[in-house]
């Protein structure tokens, strides 16, 4: 039987020629993966599309540049991020962090405890302001330090974590609203 990894990396052979079926092999066995990890960092899913595509582009365009080292589908993971750092870069919105009021609570486990489903949290993060959507997915989900953040992001490493802390609080309030809802309709 063969693993999942040595299936890519005879697709990648391929990819490596400029095999237009192995591209498109490739695109179709990573696409719905490296689309969620899109969808983090988008607005809605043509954004999260556009972000897929720019992605497998630069990719297949860059694909000398991968020396086999590591896993490859977390080297197209980080080109995923990157582009949507990059699509992040040119959107940057005129206001940072002051939309919201300051809050002291921040944003924990509670979701598993309110039996929210992943699609549920994913539109939460989702309608988080940019800024805060990418602060809070680099932190948290794709595991990056505040000043590796700042650097990325084009802010300081104080303003990356303030900004994950009202990023936490917004989601931690959007939790507590759903569930108050929902135990008010049960009810």
């Amino acid at each position: 039987m063969i693993t999942n990894d040595a299936r890519l990396a005879m697709i990648w052979e391929g990819c490596l020629k400029n095999d237009r079926k192995q591209q498109e092999l490739l695109y179709k066995t990573l696409a719905p993966r490296m689309l969620a990890v899109c969808m983090r960092y988008a607005h809605d899913k043509d954004e999260a599309q556009d972000i897929l595509q720019e992605g497998f582009i630069k990719m297949f365009n860059n694909a000398h540049k991968y020396r086999g080292e590591g896993n490859l589908e977390g080297w197209i993971r980080r080109i995923m991020v990157h582009c949507a750092i990059s699509r992040y870069r040119k959107q940057k919105p005129m206001i940072l962090v002051d939309e919201f009021p300051e809050s002291s609570s921040a944003f924990g486990n509670g979701y598993n405890e309110h039996g929210l489903e992943v699609k549920d949290i994913l539109k939460m993060i989702q309608k988080l302001p940019k800024t805060y959507r990418s602060v809070f997915n680099l932190y948290a989900i794709e595991g990056y330090s505040h000043q590796e953040i700042g650097s990325k992001l084009g802010m300081t490493e104080l303003l990356s974590r303030t900004t994950l802390h009202r990023a936490r609080t917004l989601l931690k309030d959007m939790v507590t609203k759903l569930t108050t809802s929902e135990l008010c309709l049960a009810g």
